[in-house]
């Protein structure tokens, strides 16, 4: 796991790329380099974790390329016997997955990507043939962002590497705005800039440098086949069982120990206790509230369950009490994340992963991607709930939603789940499935979004729409399970699960794995019919029945518990003073972004107990925090557009 950078036909790259370095030095404590030869300069910076010898450290050179990279290649060893059976005189130096993924490609070329399995992104030069390729892994686990000023490209893992160079475009690009206060996360493939982009998951990028328009070619090199194969539950489970087991034996290849986060949760749980019985002695970290805050904000007793599994199966385990001191640490974390992202479960992946470094760990395992894949959200049960909804008498419904205006969410200090989630169903009860599914996840409505920004943003909103329905309609299935699974497994996961757990997991030096997100898992998870994702009113009915042979009862079966952290206690609490000032007329007014007037209403709101706005506040001050350390400075013209190819 690293952090790699490139500058192509840039003055000064050596000046940029030690600038690119400083940024994401805590991708790579180990090692810091950097080359450089015609136009073309490369810098990279290692957290070992598969030969941790200096031989390995990059950018790695051999026989005419050179590359970067950041990931692993978990089948690495595979490929390297394959390129041995196909030339018995190839000789390795190296013990490392870089030096295997170099020669596949080598040998393969673009080809090479249908044979990785893994999470990466790389970039490799041909001198002589004057050829830059980069790619990124099939479901955007590593990053990959790039920009274009006039007819130099720059790359890099993190977009904080490339905002200081001389020329990049500062200016926001409003339809990632509207979408980052829509969902709380940025979706897509652009970024907060325009001109400045993301490389999509499962594509590369081919320029020739000989041709000095360097006009980029992309194209989509893998997309999984959505057709449903498995419908028989017996086998199903076997089928799922086998995958599950070959892709925690490929997530333990490492040279250092790896450890898990333990949520006493089903993924998690399933996840530890698989990886233990490949016959490690692991160590597991759970995060937990302090009673304070659990005053205000009922969470899940994760702390019972995943101490109760630790015992049972005897892991090393370490238990991590939330004591963040949030008006520091919320700056910090916006600046780390890259993009404006009001989901506060970053930040607890921070502190667990730095409390595992603290101890020596380098690489933990997360049970991410299940929920995506084996419909395990509340608010998809909710989505076909709401068409059960639609068919109730309507002086029934009108009544509900008559009444549940009229419930506070909050009274003596504490808060109400119940009513809050009551209404929150029915924003979105009344609409059609596609349409309830995005409104479910939605922290505004277009009418909401007028309120909110001073400019008419129903064009941008408009964007984000059509995105959606294309995910949600165009996808093979003719059953709304799947469909919000694939739905989910583009949006949501890429946009925010995956991105987060990236930079908060670097920011402290951690490496964290995703078995879920296995190539070979997630194709699996695609061909299983929808009935067996939810039945007899169980979500991720198939897995529990896999995590049957491996887990008790009563973690399995165990009420679904969020990822989360305290924030209504905090936007009560500790935020009240960052919220006054951030969300002043005064400063509002100046940013010229959104309506003082509905942002004012948001915050009485909120703390009237009349309605829940927590995430909503929190996302404004974490929109004001990202603008003032990103964006406060002069922009300037985009580059040339990229040509994009589907596979």
């Amino acid at each position: 796991m690293c952090g790699i950078a490139g500058f192509i036909n840039f003055q000064e790259a050596d000046k940029l790329a030690r600038m690119a370095m400083d940024a994401e030095a805590h991708r790579g404590p180990d090692s810091r380099q950097s080359w450089t030869e015609d136009n073309v300069t490369f810098a990279h910076l290692r957290l070992s974790i598969i030969d941790l010898d200096h031989r390995s450290d990059q950018p790695f050179i051999k026989n005419g390329l050179v590359m970067v990279f950041n990931g692993e290649i978990y089948n690495y060893k595979e490929l390297r016997a394959r390129l041995l059976e196909i030339d018995a005189s190839l000789e390795f130096r190296t013990d490392s997955d870089t030096e295997v993924l170099l020669e596949w490609y080598r040998l393969k070329r673009e080809e090479c990507l249908a044979d990785l399995i893994g999470m990466f992104s790389f970039a490799v030069y041909d001198p002589t043939a004057k050829t830059l390729f980069l790619a990124r892994d099939h479901f955007g686990i590593k990053p990959l962002f790039y920009t274009f000023i006039d007819n130099r490209l720059a790359f890099a893992s993190e977009l904080k590497a490339l905002v200081n160079i001389p020329g990049f475009n500062r200016t926001i690009n409003r339809v990632t705005l509207v979408g980052a206060m829509t969902y709380l996360w940025v979706p897509g493939n652009e970024t907060m800039f325009e001109g400045c982009f993301k490389l999509p998951p499962a594509h590369y990028m081919q320029l020739d440098l000989s041709n000095p328009s360097l006009q980029p070619r992309i194209k989509e090199y893998w997309r999984p086949e959505t057709r449903v194969v498995h419908t028989d539950e017996k086998a199903t489970i076997e089928t799922l069982t086998d995958c599950m087991e070959a892709s925690i034996r490929r997530h333990m290849i490492a040279d250092v120990p790896v450890s898990s986060f333990l949520s006493g949760g089903l993924d998690s749980s399933l996840i530890s206790v698989m990886a233990a019985r490949t016959g490690v002695n692991l160590s597991t970290y759970t995060i937990g509230t302090s009673e304070e805050d659990k005053k205000v904000e009922k969470m899940p007793a994760d702390e019972k369950y995943a101490r109760m599994l630790a015992d049972q199966f005897h892991f090393d385990h370490h238990e991590i009490v939330v004591k963040a001191n949030i008006i520091d640490d919320l700056p910090r974390m916006v600046y780390m994340l890259d993009e404006p992202i009001g989901d506060p479960a970053a930040l607890n992946t921070y502190l667990i992963c730095k409390a595992a470094r603290e101890n020596g760990v380098k690489v933990l395992l997360s049970g991410m991607g299940a929920d995506e894949l084996f419909f395990g959200y509340r608010r998809q049960r909710a989505t076909l709930l709401a068409t059960r909804y639609q068919r109730t008498p309507a002086f029934l419904r009108k009544s509900l939603e008559a009444i549940a205006a009229l419930l506070p969410v909050k009274a003596f200090g504490k808060g109400i789940r119940i009513v809050r989630w009551l209404k929150r169903f029915l924003s979105f009860a009344g609409l059609s499935p596609e349409e309830a599914y995005m409104r479910s996840y939605s922290y505004y409505d277009a009418n909401e979004l007028k309120e909110l920004f001073r400019a008419d943003v129903s064009a941008d909103f408009g964007k984000l729409r059509e995105q959606h329905k294309h995910f949600y309609n165009e996808n093979g299935y003719d059953e709304p399970r799947n469909k919000m699974c694939y739905t989910d497994m583009h949006l949501f996961m890429v946009g925010l699960n995956l991105t987060y757990t990236d930079r908060a997991s670097m920011a402290a030096s951690v490496e964290v794995r995703v078995p879920f997100i296995d190539r070979e898992v997630v194709q699996t998870a695609l061909h299983i019919s929808g009935g067996l994702k939810y039945k007899k009113k169980q979500q991720k009915y198939i897995l529990k029945k896999v995590a049957e042979k491996y887990l008790p009862h009563s973690i399995i079966y165990r009420p679904k518990a969020s990822f989360g952290a305290p924030i209504r206690s905090w936007i009560s609490n500790d935020l009240k003073p960052l919220i006054d000032e951030l969300l002043s007329e005064r400063q509002v007014t100046a940013r010229n972004l959104f309506n003082y007037g509905y942002v004012k209403k948001l915050i009485d709101e909120d703390r009237k107990g009349i309605a829940d706005h927590a995430y909503r506040l929190y996302q404004l001050i974490t929109v004001e925090l990202w603008l003032r350390r990103y964006a406060d400075e002069p922009a300037v013209p985009a580059g040339p557009a990229a040509v994009y190819e589907q596979a």
